[in-house]
């Protein structure tokens, strides 16, 4: 039988609220906290305890996760939490950070005598709502235990990378997987752009391209969001991707690569968010590209 754990959610956005979901679905007790309180408001009717501060959150908890925007906020709101975290609490630390961040939220972790597991998530809104998502971790052995419920109920698969959260093996797999979707993303809405530009009917290039060995599944998703004015509500939001891409571009700087690549997605994501599109799916990318033109 698995065990049923009490679990603090810090950070209720698009992923956060879909895992406390998973949780409570699973018979764990949440416990769930968000900046912004209103947006946790609606895990009540699936059975989480929205509470209103993170120290309220961690309070006799198994197991702390952090899903929130970027390293700054994790150690803002862990911070906050400190006074009532438990010495050898589990933290399950989920948000995408820097390969520098989570080598100082190790450091962090160190200090409050928490027990730190990497472990960013691959995947959007649809697969967290439904409990599968694929979970990329990193922690001791001895320790794994302690997390494999709270893993098994939000993922369909946890890949281990190493036993030293600290590390980072995780983080750098994420920034890794990462690169390749927000790439791909940012480059579905200027095949849309191009073709209209042109007048050519952009559905008749996934015509040409079906079952072949150019043709992809999230190629197709993030176009079919643009072509049919359907980037809300997102699955990854523009905002969200632009500060990845950032990680993205830093993490290659600081080992020798320039990555020209993500570095423009930075750029054509910060645009997109400037005109009103930060909290769409990172497909809204295209927005950035357009002048007077809009998707037909």
């Amino acid at each position: 039988m698995t065990a049923k754990l009490t679990v603090s959610v810090l950070g209720t956005g698009i992923m956060g609220a879909a895992m406390a979901r998973s949780l409570a679905r699973a018979g764990h007790t949440v416990r769930a906290w968000n900046r912004s309180r209103a947006k946790a408001e609606p895990l009540a009717a699936d059975g989480a305890i929205v509470v209103d501060s993170p120290a309220e959150a961690v309070r006799d908890a198994d197991v702390v996760l952090t899903m929130l925007h970027d390293s700054a906020a994790v150690v803002d709101v862990m911070r906050q939490a400190a006074p009532a975290l438990r010495r050898g609490t589990a933290w399950v630390q989920s948000t995408t950070v820097g390969i520098d961040d989570i080598t100082a939220l190790g450091a962090f972790a160190g200090e409050l005598g928490l027990v730190l597991f990497d472990a960013p998530v691959s995947g959007t809104r649809s697969p967290a709502e439904a409990g599968q998502l694929l979970i990329l971790a990193a922690g001791p052995v001895e320790h794994r235990r302690s997390v494999a419920p709270v893993l098994d109920a939000v993922g369909v698969r946890t890949v281990w990378t190493g036993q030293d959260g600290a590390a980072g093996t995780s983080t750098r797999l994420k920034l890794v997987v990462n690169s390749w979707v927000i790439a791909a993303s940012v480059a579905a809405g200027e095949i849309v752009s191009l073709a209209h530009a042109i007048g050519v009917d952009p559905r008749s290039f996934f015509d040409l391209i079906e079952g072949g060995g150019l043709d992809m599944p999230l190629l197709r998703a993030k176009a079919g969001l643009i072509l049919n004015g359907d980037v809300a509500p997102a699955q990854f939001a523009v905002n969200t991707a632009a500060k990845d891409a950032r990680l993205i571009v830093e993490a290659g700087a600081r080992h020798g690569v320039r990555l020209d690549l993500a570095a423009a997605s930075a750029e054509r994501l910060d645009r997109a968010a400037a005109r009103g599109h930060a909290q769409e799916d990172l497909a809204a990318a295209y927005y950035a590209g357009l002048g007077g033109q809009q998707a037909a």
